[in-house]
């Protein structure tokens, strides 16, 4: 559902009563959080009883199953979500009404008036840096507010009201979202095509980051991970207008540099210096070369505010991810399983290679679930051949959200594009056959990881039950 930005977004104490539609997703619930924690009242609704909800009743969030307009109660205000229905009873009792209805956007931008916002933008990594950054200020002395898409492991949560005026804040493109922020510095860690059913063409999509940077405050700055040519062309275009621009990367012209980088199954590390100057080692408890840089740039980020280089890396080497990125799920039979948020092919690309080195002599097993209809027209081919990194690949249909189904789009599209050498490529209806399809493929020593932005994240749990008899 598009909701319009109004022109003028006021501070969340001023909303009054909050109602938020689709409360359970990452975003919605992380606004939830803060609102109430600020003491606002604060209720709302969802169809799923998803892992965010728990948090939110014990701060006293009312949270409805189902979407009714007797919800509303007394509501002042509606916070929607993008993936609501036109249909929605909710949004329309509120349009009845004439409340103020304002969209997942505009309802973030209300709770960080008057913070200086540190905004984490790109095609992928966002997530992660956001984390990053959040645990490395955490470690530094600083009490940020923060809102991620998805749950800390070290603070079990996905959002909190801190103390301090810092607001790290996750800033989706996918809709625009972005574009209102306003953010005192920003991270862009890479540019590449996606949401081509919002944007509609890559070269309007690449705009939408020059724009973005326009909304950076002139005394503020940008941190570009200048190993990807979409933020390195970012990174030019930015400093040619006059924006403080600090590059990160293994590029030699990059401001910070990485070198001596060592990925060693579940950990990373590498030495970080600026010209000539080595400021010191950097180690990291997750895996993988994408993951090294997302660190880096919320390092350069840190330093940039005047942080201590030692407790931005304390705060970085005891991060241990967010939920759906490379998450751990468990252990059985010697077979690890690994759930991740990847969607996007250059995302399955990175998350594949780092679980190869997180399987050492053991097999990579990957089940696939394509996300979005528009999104698998377009990448559906892509993401096939990146699955082929894989020894084993179970694929299943897509996850259709937001957009209505098509049959000529199908995980087909996906499964029939995975090369040679993997022999075993299957395509399932359902969760239960995705799982049943890993468990029967495992062997001890196999690392299993299922990959994708829908429920495919409940398959990894299954697989572990299977493997242990339950």
């Amino acid at each position: 559902m598009r909701i319009p930005v109004p022109d003028e977004v006021l501070p969340a104490a001023e909303l009054g009563r909050v109602h938020c539609v689709g409360i359970g997703g990452a975003g919605i619930s992380a606004i939830a959080r803060i609102m109430a924690q600020r003491g606002l009242t604060v209720t709302g609704s969802d169809d799923h009883d998803t892992p965010f909800l728990p948090a939110l009743r014990e701060l006293g969030v009312t949270c409805h199953l189902g979407y009714d307009a007797a919800h509303l109660g007394d509501a002042d205000t509606l916070v929607v979500t993008t993936a609501a229905r036109e249909d929605n009873p909710e949004v329309l009792e509120a349009r009845r009404r004439d409340l103020r209805i304002l969209p997942r956007s505009a309802g973030l931008a209300a709770v960080m008036t008057g913070s200086r916002v540190l905004a984490v933008a790109g095609t992928h990594g966002k997530t992660t840096t956001t984390g990053l950054l959040t645990s490395a200020l955490l470690a530094a002395g600083v009490d940020p507010s923060y809102a991620v898409g998805g749950v800390l492991t070290a603070t079990g949560r996905n959002a909190d009201a801190g103390a301090d005026d810092l607001f790290v804040a996750e800033a989706d493109e996918s809709d625009g979202a972005f574009l209102h922020y306003r953010p005192h510095a920003a991270i862009v860690t890479n540019v590449e095509a996606d949401h081509l059913d919002n944007w509609g063409t890559e070269e309007a999509y690449h705009r939408a980051f020059e724009d973005f940077a326009d909304t950076i405050d002139r005394d503020g700055f940008l941190v570009c991970v200048v190993d990807d040519p979409g933020a390195a062309r970012l990174a030019g275009l930015a400093r040619d207008r006059g924006l403080d621009v600090v590059t990160v990367g293994e590029s030699a012209t990059a401001d910070l540099r990485i070198h001596d980088l060592t990925l060693d199954g579940s950990t990373s590390s590498c030495r970080v210096s600026r010209g000539d100057d080595d400021l010191g080692e950097l180690r990291l408890r997750i895996p993988g070369r994408h993951y090294v840089l997302d660190a880096v740039a919320a390092l350069a980020t840190g330093l940039r505010l005047g942080l201590p280089y030692d407790a931005l890396a304390v705060g970085l080497g005891g991060f241990t991810g967010t939920g759906r990125r490379m998450e751990l799920k468990g252990e059985v039979a010697g077979v690890r399983v690994y759930d991740s948020y990847a969607h996007h092919p250059v995302e399955i690309r990175g998350d594949l290679e780092a679980a190869r080195a997180l399987a050492g002599d053991g097999r990579v097993v990957a089940a696939f679930q394509p996300h979005l209809v528009s999104r698998t027209r377009i990448f559906g081919e892509a993401m096939g051949r990146e699955l082929g990194a894989a020894d084993e690949v179970v694929v299943l249909d897509v996850y259709v959200a937001r957009e209505d189904p098509d049959p000529e789009v199908t995980g087909l599209l996906v499964a029939d594009a995975v090369p040679l050498p993997v022999q075993h490529v299957t395509y399932v209806d359902g969760l239960g056959a995705a799982a049943q399809a890993l468990a029967e493929r495992a062997r001890p020593g196999d690392l299993v990881i299922t990959l994708g932005a829908g429920d495919i994240t409940g398959v990894g749990p299954r697989v572990l039950d299977l493997l242990g008899g339950d």
